[in-house]
């Protein structure tokens, strides 16, 4: 059993990695989430709602650490643009 969650956990993992599948995947939990259609019916106390959670708590942490990743380039990026606007003058003399 660990290893059906494990290899779910990595798929899901690498598939929010890759842009044309990243939308597919947010789309495709948000239906999971709001569909009465379930891996383990919601009627059944605490254990119809495991897999909810679980997938609730994959889409938050992956989008999260994607946001945190774009914050992080778009710091960067703006960083860069800040230190080349600075010129810096540096004298040379030519020798003839």
């Amino acid at each position: 059993m660990n290893y059906i969650v494990q290899a779910f956990y990595d798929w899901y993992r690498n598939a929010m990695k890759r842009p044309q599948y990243r939308r597919l995947i947010i789309l495709g939990t948000l239906i999971y989430l709001l569909s009465p259609i379930d891996i383990s019916p919601d009627l059944i106390p605490i254990l119809g709602w495991v897999d909810d959670s679980l997938l609730i708590f994959l889409l938050v942490s992956e989008l999260s650490s994607l946001f945190c990743g774009y914050s992080k380039k778009s710091h960067n990026d703006q960083t860069v643009d800040d230190n080349s606007s600075y010129a810096t003058t540096i004298d040379v003399e030519v020798i003839q």
